[in-house]
């Protein structure tokens, strides 16, 4: 009797404490919003008054004070790990959780395996209960009613699986939180975001999410590809934003604290969580009714399947938007700047920020302006086509470039073909354009010819200094270009300066070296005809090559003395000139064979006004060896030809 006097003693002290405790702390520690499994934390074992019913159990996880090394269960300092068999019974355990919520058992086991913390929670929680003895305070466990178990007082004597189990159901959760972890979000991501998916089974939302992994992450073939568009968009923005482009923008910022940044906005197990975080509502839109027709108005305009991912994930807020009242009207928009058809998919593609209201609004400012300084509306409209970024530039800004294309003489009329041809200078920064201005003013062009330059090529002046244009004439002095004669070559072609050193530079120069010339006669010959460097060699050099030695007759160095050579057609000048030349026995330089029009051709080696070209000859014989290695540059760039 004294015996369980003071047993009562005790019980009602410990009583007390606890529920001095839990006013304190004023919630539930059982709930899942209150177990913050990302470590094994000390609990803190508290009653709450149930009134005539008794106590009921409420568990609270805290941090640990003064602990060192507790940082994740089966992994603390100086402790020995979790025992497997344990480990291994609660995975069963949620399984069979996960199961009855609906899910199957392959999905059931994957999530599972992708839910450590989750798990280590449930096991902490279940392991400090035993250790405390307190099973005996749990009541009711189930749903509604009593637990299989009964009685609470027979829950301590269930085997640990079962006690995880009944753990795992007492959260509440549905199996959402697991599942949440399973592909990446953080837990307190996952409890704001489980309400917007409480009226839909965890089936239903494990089949959503399916759906949208293969909408958007299906390719991995340009992974870094759409981060370096994202990249762009938001470089080239000079606009007021809208909410739609603010939310864009910090899903994006989200990106770049990942590892990999945005280069990683194509990769599902990065993207995927952050997109989740940043637009929650996705859980929550219907497959059949919104993300299904979404994807067939983008494939109606243009849009390939392989590519709404593109759309989607740098433009998500497109997502929740209605089809019928906001995306096709703002479609149907673009035909102000003449997008018709399969031009309005690429031009989403290329920037789907194109859908968004201030974008939208920019583009009668962006067609007042260029209007103004005389650029005719076709031409607007086909820089627009070409790069939709520049309807995300402020009108002052381009402003600015406006006035330095005046500064180098550039009159309106050229204004249009620059805009036309490269549109995203209007997108460059001053400073960086200033730097290109320079650069050719150091290679030895005043401003007027640094301005036919401009009109000429003006990709050229969208290039980056260091990156592009010095290592270009860098390649060119090691040919034997002396800084001298750099205005006369860059001048006569100054698409040379925009050339991949290594996979067309190179290419080009090594296949006339490995031909047999030496490296000072193709200094030479960039030096007499620099648009050489832009022939490609499967389509232009080698054939023409191996007619010269093979079915002319000639030796190398006359391509070294007139390499303007390669810039005639072989099909329509070349090959006829030589049968008729060949037919007369007449011999002459390829500079009298070839520059000639054709009526003093005509008048000089044939004595008549026009050319009789005989018929065609049987194919050449097989090429000599040192012309047939397959050393192609691979690029399929070809300058143009002269007839």
């Amino acid at each position: 009797m004294a015996s369980t006097v003071s047993s009562a003693r005790a019980l009602s002290s410990s009583v007390e404490a606890r529920r001095k405790f839990s006013r304190t702390t004023g919630a539930d520690p059982c709930s899942s919003r209150n177990l913050a499994y990302h470590r094994r934390l000390p609990a803190r074992i508290f009653c709450s008054e149930c009134g005539a019913r008794g106590f009921a159990l409420s568990v609270r996880a805290a941090p640990a004070v003064g602990r060192s090394g507790w940082d994740s269960v089966g992994d603390r300092e100086g402790l020995p790990r979790e025992g497997e068999g344990d480990e291994e019974e609660a995975r069963e355990a949620l399984v069979q959780l996960l199961e009855e919520c609906g899910a199957s058992r392959e999905d059931s086991l994957e999530i599972v395996s992708k839910c450590p913390k989750y798990l280590e929670m449930l096991m902490g929680n279940v392991k400090e209960l035993d250790e405390h003895s307190l099973w005996g305070f749990w009541e009711e466990l189930g749903e509604g009613g009593q637990d299989e178990a009964g009685r609470g007082e027979y829950v301590s004597e269930l085997s640990f699986r079962k006690k995880v189990y009944l753990m795992a159901k007492k959260k509440g959760d549905r199996g959402v939180l697991p599942y949440f972890e399973s592909i990446g979000l953080r837990y307190t991501s996952s409890v704001h975001i489980s309400g917007y998916v409480s009226s839909i089974s965890l089936l239903e939302l494990i089949e959503k999410v399916k759906f949208v992994k293969e909408m958007l992450f299906s390719r991995s073939d340009h992974e870094s590809q759409i981060g370096k568009n994202a990249q762009r968009m938001m470089m080239q923005l000079s606009i007021t934003i809208d909410e739609d482009i603010q939310k864009t923008l910090s899903f994006f910022e989200k990106m770049e604290a990942k590892r990999g940044g945005l280069n990683m906005l194509g990769s599902k197990d990065t993207s995927l969580p952050c997109l989740v975080e940043s637009f929650p509502q996705l859980l929550s839109c219907s497959v059949d009714k919104q993300l299904r027709p979404l994807i067939d108005v983008l494939e109606d305009v243009g849009v390939t399947r392989e590519c709404v991912r593109d759309v989607l994930l740098l433009f998500p807020p497109l997502i929740f938007h209605d089809i019928e009242d906001d995306i096709k009207p703002r479609i149907d928009r673009l035909s102000q700047v003449g997008a018709e058809g399969k031009d309005v998919g690429k031009m989403l593609v290329k920037y789907p920020w194109i859908l968004s209201t201030c974008i939208q609004e920019n583009i009668g400012k962006v067609h007042s302006f260029l209007g103004a300084e005389k650029v005719g509306k076709a031409s607007i409209d086909r820089a627009v086509r070409s790069w939709p970024h520049i309807l995300g530039c402020s009108t002052s800004r381009m402003k600015i470039m406006v006035r330095q294309f005046g500064d180098l003489g550039v009159s309106s009329k050229m204004l249009g073909k620059i805009i036309t041809t490269s549109p995203q200078l209007l997108l460059r920064r001053p400073d960086d354009f200033l730097k290109v201005v320079s650069f050719m003013e150091e290679v030895g062009f005043d401003h007027e010819i640094i301005g036919k330059i401009l009109c000429r090529c003006p990709e050229l002046f969208a290039a980056d200094v260091e990156q592009t244009l010095t290592k270009k004439l860098g390649f060119l002095t090691e040919l034997g270009i002396s800084s001298a004669h750099l205005p006369r070559v860059i001048k006569k072609y100054p698409e040379v300066l925009l050339y991949d050193v290594d996979r067309a530079l190179l290419p080009r120069t090594r296949f006339l070296m490995k031909a047999g010339l030496s490296k000072g006669q193709v200094g030479s010959m960039v030096f007499r005809f620099s648009p050489i460097l832009g022939y490609s060699v499967g389509a232009v050099l080698r054939p023409k090559l191996e007619f010269l030695v093979n079915a002319m007759g000639r030796p190398l160095r006359d391509v070294v003395e007139y390499p303007r050579y390669f810039s005639y057609s072989l099909e329509k000048k070349i090959e006829p000139r030589f049968r008729l030349l060949r037919g007369r026995n007449v011999d002459c330089t390829l500079r009298d064979m070839l520059g000639k029009n054709d009526e003093e051709f005509a008048e000089d080696y044939l004595g008549i006004g026009r050319i009789l070209l005989p018929p065609p000859p049987p194919p050449p014989p097989p090429s000599p060896s040192f012309l047939t290695h397959d050393d192609d540059d691979g690029d399929g760039v070809v300058a143009s030809t002269q007839g």
